[in-house]
């Protein structure tokens, strides 16, 4: 039986300043051995421990997706110890990741259905990961509409630009990008924060709509709301949580809601499922 606290080594192969204060960096790293990347399968949704010895671990959103091969990415906020450490790293350097970890989105649940993606700033990071699967020509045809509303506080807090802007050329998923504010007079989307957006652009639900979101605490509380007026029944919100995790594996106990430990039984939960748990997401 492998120790479940291993990490796998790495090696950062690509460093990529994500946001204009570079407070966010997006990494890109190669597992050493090949073995070991085989056990690294993960879903688009979950999440892996990044490891760095001497130093700690923080848990953190698999960004790239799982038909991306080779590589596996993860955007990091500057916040901590771990993640201001892993911020002054090189590339070339040698550290761990652990996982993948958690659950996933329901894909079998979700295939030949509508698809609304609602996220707001850097926990863009699974749906990217999300979109990417989607969007892969082995698996768009499994889908029906996608809808995405993204948001950040301006322009240049926006994760993965250059993705953004390819995506709504695209004919086959529908874009909708907005920010808190912005005095950019060339700005040409939304401005505003995400739950105003969704509840203006985003499809109104029918039994084959379902909604997936990821965000700050507050953003999601204030999209439920949202998401009820345009007709979204409880289990047709999935909702992704980063509930003071730390082990990662259900042991520490620090994540719990309830019986339910969002680093196992979770990230993922319909809000059907919340709804059964004291109120402490």
């Amino acid at each position: 039986m492998e120790n479940p606290y291993m990490p796998y080594p790495v090696r950062i192969d690509n460093i990529e300043i994500a946001t204009e204060d570079k407070s966010l960096k997006t990494f890109k790293f190669v597992i050493l051995n090949k073995e070991d990347e085989k056990k690294f399968s993960y879903e688009a949704g979950q999440f892996a421990e990044l490891s760095i010895p001497g130093v700690g671990e923080i848990p953190i959103g698999i960004a790239s997706s799982p038909v991306e091969k080779g590589f596996v990415k993860f955007t990091v906020f500057k916040a901590g110890v771990v993640t201001s450490h892993l911020h002054n790293m090189k590339e070339g350097d040698i550290m761990g990741i652990r996982g993948p970890l958690g659950n996933w989105y329901p894909w079998d649940k979700l295939e030949n259905k509508n698809i609304v993606i609602i996220g707001g700033g850097f926990a863009f990071t699974t749906l990217r990961s999300s979109i990417i699967y989607m969007l892969d020509p082995a698996n768009r045809s499994k889908f029906k509409n996608i809808d995405v509303v993204y948001g950040a506080r301006s322009p240049g807090m926006l994760l993965y630009r250059e993705e953004l802007f390819e995506w709504e050329k695209r004919d086959d998923i529908n874009m909708h990008i907005t920010v808190d504010s912005t005095d950019d007079p060339n700005w040409k989307y939304h401005s505003g924060f995400v739950p105003q957006i969704v509840e203006q652009q985003a499809p109104k639900a029918d039994e084959d709509t379902y909604a997936i979101i990821c965000g700050p605490p507050i953003m999601i509380k204030f999209t439920q709301p949202s998401l009820t007026v345009l007709g979204y029944k409880q289990h047709q919100i999935i909702m992704s949580l980063e509930n003071r995790m730390k082990c990662g594996i259900g042991m520490c106990g620090r994540c719990n809601i309830g019986k339910e430990l969002v680093c196992k039984d979770g990230p993922v939960f319909t809000l059907e499922e919340l709804n059964q748990t004291p109120k402490e997401y």
